[in-house]
């Protein structure tokens, strides 16, 4: 596998765990409060992996500093299932899916946790909570994809779109989720490559589902800015398109994330999912050691595992290397 491919997917998959974790304490919190916290990057330079007091990768909210939350938490079971039986196994996914949000986790949104933790089997339980709750478009399946878009990137684009709404599927029965992480499914793929993936978005869109197409172009264009988003970013539409815009309007990763995370409102699935697509186009060497140093990733459903950064790094190179 080409080092330069394989520092991309592991900047993906180190990228994605580390904007969850760096915006998890600001989860809910107004606009602003990140850089108000943390004005300026340079006080905080790399330092063997850490910076003092921890730097910007701070805690709270219930949360370690570099704790890890639901959404990395999902795509390493996501990614341990793809591993383990070597290729897309729904049931198998939903299985682990099903012990993590049993075994307690700090975090889980709502429409996950009501279809997990209900008694209709994998290929049913999304889908009649849909038809009975009509509300399926958060962005909870969108959250743990970086794992599976990386895994999946080698097929090319059909394959990895059709994977990402399969997945998808399995919790949110509203195919606006399944859209939404298809196209990120996509532009990790894009960037794996080395193309740009901003420049893929008009193809991309031509592949999305006719029913979701304008949404999605909509948030997605040159021109769209997270103050004219008409749901919370909790919706899949808005959190996509805000990871798409803090990646066009800024220079590097760290900016990237930073931009994510003082947007405010569901900040560690916008970071999680910034930072899986910029950690896609910049490169693992372009995430910040001193948010690297502290990141760690509990498992609810796993055994009691904690996965740090040499675990993931090699998941990471597990998943490019299929």
């Amino acid at each position: 596998m080409p080092q330069r491919r394989a520092g991309r997917a592991a900047g993906a998959v180190i990228g994605s765990a580390v904007g969850d974790a760096l915006g998890a304490p600001f989860e809910f919190g107004p606009p602003g409060m990140f850089s108000a916290r943390f004005p300026d990057p340079a006080r905080f330079p790399d330092s063997g992996g850490r910076a003092p007091g921890g730097g910007e990768m701070c805690g709270g909210g219930g949360w370690d500093p570099g704790e890890a939350t639901d959404d990395t938490q999902q795509a390493v079971h996501l990614a341990e299932s793809l591993l383990e039986n070597g290729g897309l196994d729904l049931p198998d996914v939903f299985a682990r899916l099903r012990r993590w949000a049993a075994a307690d986790p700090k975090d889980i949104g709502i429409q996950t946790e009501q279809v997990l933790t209900g008694d209709l089997p994998w290929d049913l339980a999304a889908a009649v909570h849909f038809r009975s709750t009509a509300r399926a478009a958060g962005n909870g399946s969108l959250m743990r994809a970086t794992t599976s878009a990386v895994y999946f990137a080698p097929a090319g684009r059909a394959a990895t779109m059709d994977a990402a709404r399969r997945i998808a599927a399995l919790t949110h029965g509203d195919r606006a989720a399944w859209e939404g992480t298809a196209v990120f499914h996509e532009l990790v793929r894009t960037a794996l490559t080395g193309d740009d993936p901003l420049a893929a978005l008009p193809s991309v869109l031509a592949d999305v589902h006719p029913d979701h197409r304008e949404r999605y172009a909509a948030v997605l264009a040159p021109d769209w800015h997270p103050d004219r988003a008409t749901e919370f970013n909790g919706a899949v539409w808005p959190c996509l398109g805000s990871a798409v815009w803090a990646l066009r309007t800024t220079a590097s990763f760290e900016d990237a994330l930073r931009a994510a995370v003082d947007l405010g409102g569901d900040t560690d699935t916008v970071a999680a999912v910034t930072g899986g697509l910029a950690g896609a186009v910049y490169g693992l060497a372009a995430v910040p050691a001193r948010w690297t140093g502290t990141l760690h990733v509990p498992l609810p459903g796993g055994g009691g595992r904690v996965l740090r950064l040499p675990e993931l790094l090699g998941l990471a190179e597990r998943l490019a290397a299929r």
